[in-house]
C-alpha cells in the first residue's frame, strides 16, 4: 500500500514520503500548511490512490472529542420512559457513532480525515490521545470496549491557527507542506487548466507571486485562488497582452479573487499612487 500522488493531485516527492512513512509507522499524519494548499484534498486523493473509503470529520470551533466517539442522548431516553416507550430498556438505541466508532468498525481499512484540528478548543486533541494511540475507547452506557478492526489512515489537517499539545504531537508524523514554486505550481494548473497556453500562464503566473511576495500584503493568496483567478481569465478569453500593467495600475485584472479584504486593495492603489508621483 503505497501512496504515488494520482493524476488529480501533484504530490511532491516530500509529501508522498510523509504518506507513505505515516502508512507504515501506523501513526497520524498531521499535515500543515496555508489555507488552499490542498491539505484536506490530500485526505481524498490518498483514499482515491489506496482504493480506500474515506470517513470526513470537520472541525467547528464547538466541536468536542467525545463527538468523534460517540454521544448518548439521555433527554431522548427520559422522554421515552415518560411516554412508556419500550426502547429505554435497551440504551444503545440512544447512542449515536461518531466518526471514529465508524472508522473503527469499517469491514476494511479506511481514511480518516480529522479536518482543521486548531479550531477546537487545546483540549481537543489531548482528549484523542490514547484514542488514536491504542486505536479503541470504552462505552461506558453500555461497557463494551470499541477496537478497530482494520487500523485506519488518519490524516489530521491545521491551518496553524493555535500551537498543538506536545504530548499529541509526539504520536503524529509531521509534514508541512510548502507553498508551490513556480514549476510546482505550473503542473498543478496542468491538472485543473489543461491545454492553457503558455505565454498567458508565464505572464499570469509571474503576477501572481510578485503579488504575493509584496511586502506589507494581510492576506496572501492561495493555490486554490489562483487557479479560480486563471479560470476567470481564462473565461474573459485574456492573452498575456491583456494582464500587462504600467505604474499607474498596480491592480491584476479582475484582483478580486485574488485579493479578499480591503487593506491589500489599497496597498495596491497606494502603490499605484506612489508609482505615478516618481513618474
Amino acid at each position: 500500500m503505497k501512496f504515488e500522488g494520482t493524476k488529480d493531485y501533484v504530490a511532491t516527492d516530500d509529501l508522498t514520503v510523509a504518506v507513505n512513512a505515516a502508512v507504515t509507522l501506523e501513526r497520524p499524519l498531521l499535515v500543515k500548511g496555508e489555507p488552499g494548499t490542498g491539505k484536506t484534498e490530500l485526505a481524498r486523493q490518498v483514499a482515491n490512490a489506496l482504493g480506500l473509503e474515506m470517513i470526513e470529520w470537520n472541525i467547528k470551533s464547538t466541536t468536542k472529542a467525545q463527538q468523534g466517539l460517540y454521544e448518548y442522548d439521555a433527554v431522548s431516553r427520559l422522554r421515552d420512559s415518560q411516554l412508556g416507550d419500550e426502547r429505554v430498556h435497551d440504551v444503545s438505541n440512544y447512542i449515536k457513532k461518531g466518526k471514529l466508532w465508524t472508522a473503527f468498525e469499517a469491514d476494511t481499512k479506511v481514511v480518516l480525515l480529522i479536518d482543521e484540528i486548531d479550531k477546537a478548543d487545546i483540549e481537543f486533541p489531548n482528549d484523542l490521545l490514547q484514542e488514536l494511540d491504542k486505536m479503541e475507547f470504552h462505552v461506558y452506557e453500555t461497557g463494551e470496549t470499541i477496537k478497530a478492526r482494520n487500523r485506519p489512515i488518519v490524516i489530521i489537517t491545521s491551518n496553524n491557527e493555535k500551537e498543538l499539545p506536545d504530548a499529541f504531537l509526539r504520536r503524529c508524523f509531521f509534514h508541512y507542506i510548502r507553498f508551490p514554486d513556480m514549476d510546482t505550481m505550473k503542473a498543478i494548473v496542468a491538472v485543473h487548466h489543461p491545454g492553457i497556453k503558455e505565454q498567458l500562464l508565464t505572464t499570469a503566473l509571474t503576477q501572481f507571486f510578485e503579488l504575493r511576495d509584496t511586502s506589507g500584503l494581510k492576506k496572501k493568496p492561495s493555490t486554490s485562488e489562483v487557479l479560480d483567478w486563471l479560470k476567470l481569465l481564462l473565461a474573459e478569453d485574456l492573452t498575456a497582452e491583456d494582464l500587462k500593467r504600467d505604474g499607474a495600475n498596480a491592480l491584476p485584472k479582475l484582483h478580486g479573487a485574488l485579493l479578499k479584504n480591503e487593506q491589500d486593495v489599497h496597498l495596491f492603489e497606494r502603490l499605484a499612487f506612489m508609482a505615478r508621483g516618481q513618474r
